[in-house]
């Protein structure tokens, strides 16, 4: 069993570090390389782009818990639920205005394809 893992791809273990907007402000995101594969597909299943769903979900954490105090581990473990529990989560409902244009509403869990 052990064989599986660690005979992985180096590449898919990686860090990748992106720059994106959180809050109005710009910061950089080192995540592994397999992470931000995971949320481009829950971004693409919620029908938005990937700098669109982490500012959603940066807003969304603030307004519900006023700090963000570990947004990179917040994202994995945002990963990890979406791969156990994919099956089960209810889809969100279309992409609606920015965040800016409309009040605050929690990101709804996804079902992951397949």
């Amino acid at each position: 069993m052990c064989r599986i893992f660690a005979n992985q791809d180096p590449k898919s273990y990686a860090f990748a570090t992106r720059s994106v907007r959180l809050a109005g402000h710009s910061t950089s995101l080192r995540l592994e390389r397999q992470f931000w594969d995971i949320l481009a597909e829950i971004a693409a299943r919620q029908g938005m782009t990937l700098p669109r769903l982490l500012s959603q979900l940066y807003d969304e954490v603030l307004e519900e818990r006023g700090e963000v105090p570990n947004f990179a581990s917040l994202l994995r473990n945002a990963c990890v639920l979406y791969l156990r529990h994919g099956d089960s989560l209810p889809l969100s409902p279309p992409l609606s205005p920015p965040p800016s244009a409309r009040p605050a509403t929690p990101i709804v869990p996804l079902r992951r394809a397949g």
